[in-house]
């Protein structure tokens, strides 16, 4: 379950938000001033969080400025009643994943969330769920990896590598659409594509030197068989 943590001052709207996310299968922390919503991201660690511009204490601009300036890389899509295109341009300009105007669509909202989750490797594409393979089964919809009946501890990378593998079952990804579609624009050495495999290929294969299900396509990338 990915949780949200919604910054929001007007408590009519931050109800009936958190009603959708819950809705949609989100865990919700809710937090109404600016000034204390740095500190609870940090111990809350949150998959995303839903920023609304203007708040008591600091600013939305305030809290994505010190989000970033900590060197925190959660994904935050800001909530303004604003429409100026230089309000717009400042808050991504400062660090912001996304932009939704108010008032807005909650069917919209939900569509970003999940599309930012996704691009972050926390929410599998529609209607991916559930694999066997081996001794292994792998929900990507619970985020849960079991091996053996044992859980294995997955990182958010890892998911999303294994999901976009399996889902072109046997064809070769290239490491350049890895990059692309697990760390979208993140500047990022290729190589260290392989050491998340590797990491994978240590949790889910028997033998992580003579793999059975992640393989290599030399001088490609990976494929998935199984």
């Amino acid at each position: 379950m990915a949780k949200v943590l919604l910054v929001e001052d007007e408590e009519a709207l931050a109800r009936a938000l958190e009603f959708n996310l819950k809705r949609e299968g989100f865990e919700v922390v809710r937090c109404r001033r600016g000034d204390t919503a740095v500190d609870l991201i940090v111990r809350t660690e949150p998959d995303v969080v839903i920023l609304d511009v203007m708040l008591p204490g600091l600013d939305g601009f305030e809290v994505c400025r010190e989000l970033r300036r900590r060197g925190i890389p959660v994904p935050v899509i800001m909530l303004t009643a604003k429409s100026d295109e230089v309000d717009r341009v400042l808050g991504l300009e400062i660090g912001a994943d996304d932009y939704v105007v108010k008032p807005f669509g909650v069917r919209e909202l939900m569509a970003r969330i999940k599309a930012r989750l996704r691009r972050e490797g926390r929410m599998p594409a529609a209607g991916f769920g559930r694999i066997r393979f081996g001794d292994c089964e792998v929900d990507f919809e619970m985020f849960q990896a079991m091996r053996d009946g044992q859980l294995i501890e997955l990182t958010a990378k890892e998911f999303a590598i294994l999901g976009l593998l399996v889902r072109a079952r046997g064809s070769v990804i290239s490491r350049n659409r890895i990059l692309d579609e697990v760390w979208g624009e993140e500047a990022m050495d290729s190589r260290r594509i392989d050491a998340h495999v590797f990491n994978l290929r240590r949790k889910l294969e028997n033998d992580p030197a003579k793999p059975r299900h992640i393989l290599s396509a030399y001088g490609e990338g990976y494929r998935f068989a199984g």
